[in-house]
């Protein structure tokens, strides 16, 4: 038996043991396997799935990877790592879809089931814009910005321009801590008070901010910071 044929018989194997039981009894690199024949053909992708594992430890660090990092492991294609990258990015976007936006989001847990998903996945920090109307309807959600590992640069210009742009009476800022501790920092609780001032000015009203780190978040305005400004 050619080793093509091989390879056939061991992916349709696979996809018969998802068909029949889901990823249940699959192992994590079987998974990966599964996932990789649908990208990559007539090739065994048993070694790239180990590949993977060995480099990234784990099984949320290869789907949370660079799609630049993801093509240096050998074997990968940029179809392959594409399909890879889309997975947590589709498990977001399917939460927001599920969540809906046509009810009023007046709530901190409201709030943070539009705005964690979007962190979902991220290996940089970034920060985005929730804009609602005087109802707290849902307008937009956009980002803001995209920084570095350890920094994001927020600018107020953009922040107000983005709330005006949609016509929003109430705006809501979340940005992530890619240390997993989802508490405000200094400068975390002094951007806020410059952003609350600034749309103020603009009659829109900066009604939280929340970091999100992982699965978790804090709100600046539950735990009571924007009592002060």
């Amino acid at each position: 038996m050619s080793s093509e044929n091989i390879h056939e018989g061991h992916r349709g194997r696979l996809l018969d043991s998802y068909y029949s039981a889901g990823l249940e009894g699959l192992s994590q690199v079987e998974i990966l396997e599964l996932i990789l024949t649908f990208a990559i053909s007539r090739r065994d992708v048993n070694p790239v799935a180990h590949a993977l594992l060995d480099r990234f430890r784990s099984f949320h660090a290869v789907l949370e990877t660079p799609l630049p990092v993801l093509c240096q492991v050998e074997g990968m294609t940029r179809r392959a790592a594409a399909l890879l990258h889309l997975i947590p990015e589709l498990w977001a976007e399917y939460d927001l879809d599920r969540t809906g936006t046509d009810h009023p989001h007046d709530t901190t847990e409201a709030l943070a089931e539009l705005l964690v998903p979007r962190f979902r996945g991220v290996r940089e920090e970034s920060a985005w814009l929730l804009c609602l109307d005087a109802k707290y309807k849902y307008l937009d959600c956009r980002q803001i910005c995209a920084g570095s590992v350890n920094s994001v640069s927020l600018s107020v210009r953009r922040v107000v321009e983005t709330a005006m742009a949609v016509n929003a009476s109430v705006a809501v800022l979340a940005h992530n801590h890619l240390s997993g501790i989802a508490l405000p920092s200094r400068e975390d609780v002094e951007t806020t008070r410059r952003l609350h001032a600034a749309l103020r000015l603009v009659d829109v009203t900066l009604a939280d901010h929340l970091i999100v780190a992982n699965e978790d978040y804090v709100s600046l305005h539950q735990s009571g910071y924007f009592a002060n400004f």
